[in-house]
Parts: C-alpha cells; structure tokens; sequence
C-alpha cells in the first residue's frame, strides 16, 4: 500500500453511525484500514468505534481533505455553508447522498464533487 501524504490523510464521515450495520460505520472502519484518518461527525454521538466524534465540520478545526457524505438531501442541504467553509478538496456523494445544490455549489467553489460509494472506492483502490 502506497504511503498517503498526510495532507491527504483526513477524511470527515458526515453523518457517521455508531450502528456497525449502517455503510458510515463500514467506512469509518475501513478508512482506518487504508491508513487515512476517519473523523466522524455526528452531533448525537461522543465517539464513533473509539474515535472522537465531531458535532460539526468546524469543530474538527483542522484540514480535511474529503468530505465523504452519508445524509440524505433533506439533511445535508442546510450544511452547505458549513461543508464549504470546511475547504476539502473533494465531496464524495455516497448513494442516497447525492445533493444536485451541495454538487453546484461546491464545484463552484473549485471542488470536487465525486458520486461514489466511499466503501467500493476504497476496495478498488480509487479513493
């Protein structure tokens, strides 16, 4: 495995699980697995598998480079301010997450919009 440039390493999980069952959780664990650094956000939860879980993307106060989405649209839409003043490079939109104003709004800020599965990408190494 390729060594992950440290810049490149924070993934936030927006609408992380502490459900094992649920796909967020799956990628909160398997972003682990792939040496990038999970960082769940959540509001309801402390920790999310033994790691600090972020009420907001501006609690987390530092870089992140992916934003990798588990919330509806009806969710995420009042976050859009909140994930573009997050900065990330990229947005991946997992299935169900895909957000027609958060896709507009964020390549208009100059970045990345992916609609992928965070898990499949991870697996095929195309994260």
């Amino acid at each position: 495995m390729a060594l992950i440039p440290e810049h490149k390493r924070n993934v936030a999980v927006l609408g992380a699980s502490p459900n094992p069952e649920r796909y967020s959780n799956a990628a909160v664990r398997l972003l682990a697995q792939h040496d990038y650094r999970p960082i769940p956000v959540n509001p309801a939860c402390e920790k999310i598998e033994g790691l600090p879980c972020f009420a907001n993307l501006a609690a987390i106060g530092e870089p992140v480079d992916t934003v990798t989405l588990y919330l509806k649209p009806a969710r995420s839409t009042p976050l859009i301010d909140e994930i573009l003043d997050a900065k990330p490079r990229r947005i991946i939109m997992n299935p169900g997450a895909e957000n027609e104003a958060l896709a507009e709004a964020a390549s208009s800020a100059g970045i990345e919009v992916v609609e992928g599965c965070t898990l499949v990408m991870l697996r095929t190494g195309l994260f």
